[in-house]
C-alpha cells in the first residue's frame, strides 16, 4: 500500500491550506454535544511517578469528529501541558521555513528544475484542479504535491480547522503548550530530496491521484482512526512497508524511521521533568514495533495501550 496520502495528514499539512488560499488561522473547532465514540489511538506511559498520554491524530478532520471520547477529554484536563508536534496557531515560523525549503530563490522557478514531462503531467492535474500553474511556479515539486494533496481533501470536506489540533488546543486554553519539532526542522526533511527524488515524488502522487487512489487511501485511514480501529490501523502501516516506491521510501525512512526515536527520546525527558503531559502526534507515530509507544518500552518506560 501507498501510505505518501497518510503522511500528508501531518502536522505541517495543517498549514498548506490557508498557505494555498491566503487564509489566516481559523478557529478552533467548537465541541458539539453529541455521543463521543472513541478516535485514534491512546497510550499512557509511566516512568517514577510521573505520566505521558499518547493520542494518535489526523490533522484535517469534520465537525462529527467532536467532542473527543471520555478518556481523551479527562486525560487532557489531568495534563498540566499539551504537546503537539508543531503549535499549529504560529504561522510566522512556517512560513519562514517555507521560504528557506518550499521556494526557489528568487529569478529561479520550477520549469527549471522539471523535466519535460514532468512539467506537462503537472499541468495536466493544475488543469483538471482549476488551479493556475503561476500559483505554484515558485514552489519546489515537494511543496507542489502535498499542496495539491491537502487541496484535495479539502474538496473531500475535509478541512484543516477541524484537525483535531485546534480542537485540544481549545480545550486547554490554560495549559502551557509545547512543540515536539519545529517547522524548520519538518520543512528541512523535504527540501533534502534532491531535484529527480522531488520530481518523482511528484509523479508518484499524480499518478495515484489520477487513479483515484489518493482519495482510496485517505478514507481507509480517516476511518481506521474515526473508529479507533487498532487492527486496520496496523493493517494500513505493514501494507505500506510492502510498497516500492521512492515516496514509501521516503515516509518510512525519513518521516518515521527517523523521526519517533527522537520523539521518543523527548517523550522521554517529558517524563523526567512534567508530573503528567498529553502528547498528540500523527497516528502513525505510534503504531508497529519501530512505534513511538513500542520504542519507549524498549526504552524501560511503562506503556499501556488504553485502546
Amino acid at each position: 500500500m501507498n501510505i505518501r496520502i497518510i503522511f500528508l495528514l501531518s502536522a505541517f499539512a495543517a498549514f498548506l491550506l490557508p498557505f494555498a488560499y491566503g487564509e489566516n488561522n481559523p478557529a478552533p473547532a467548537a465541541a458539539q454535544v453529541t455521543a463521543a465514540p472513541r478516535r485514534g489511538a491512546l497510550y499512557r506511559v509511566r516512568h517514577q511517578g510521573h505520566t505521558a498520554y499518547l493520542f494518535g491524530t489526523i490533522h484535517v478532520g469534520l465537525p462529527a469528529f467532536y467532542p473527543l471520547d471520555d478518556q481523551v477529554t479527562q486525560a487532557l484536563s489531568h495534563a498540566t501541558n499539551l504537546v503537539l508536534e508543531l503549535d499549529v496557531r504560529q504561522s510566522e515560523p512556517f512560513q519562514a521555513a517555507l521560504r528557506k525549503h518550499g521556494r526557489y530563490a528568487e529569478g529561479d522557478s520550477l520549469e527549471r528544475h522539471l523535466s519535460p514531462d514532468g512539467l506537462a503531467h503537472l499541468r495536466r492535474t493544475l488543469q483538471q484542479l482549476g488551479m493556475p500553474f503561476e500559483q505554484v511556479t515558485t514552489l519546489k515539486p515537494w511543496l507542489v504535491t502535498n499542496l495539491l494533496m491537502g487541496l484535495d481533501l479539502e474538496r473531500q470536506g475535509y478541512q484543516r480547522q477541524h484537525g483535531i489540533e485546534f480542537f485540544l488546543l481549545a480545550q486547554a486554553r490554560t495549559k502551557e503548550v509545547q512543540e515536539l519539532e519545529s517547522a524548520e526542522y519538518q520543512m528541512s526533511l523535504f527540501d533534502g530530496m534532491s531535484d529527480a527524488d522531488q520530481e518523482q515524488y511528484l509523479r508518484e502522487n499524480l499518478a495515484d491521484w489520477e487513479e483515484g487512489e489518493l482519495q482510496r487511501k485517505a478514507h481507509a485511514l480517516i476511518d481506521a482512526w474515526a473508529s479507533a480501529d487498532s487492527d486496520a490501523q496496523e493493517q494500513l502501516l505493514r501494507a505500506s512497508l510492502a510498497e516500492k516506491t521512492l515516496s514509501a521510501d521516503f515516509t518510512h525512512r525519513v518521516l518515521l524511521d527517523k523521526r519517533n526515536p527522537e520523539m521518543a527520546d523527548k517523550i522521554g525527558a517529558l517524563l523526567k521533568t512534567d508530573e503528567t503531559s498529553f502528547v498528540a502526534i500523527g497516528l502513525l507515530h505510534l503504531l508497529g514495533e519501530n512505534g513511538v509507544p513500542a520504542l519507549l518500552r524498549r526504552s524501560g518506560y511503562e506503556v499501556e495501550k488504553l485502546y
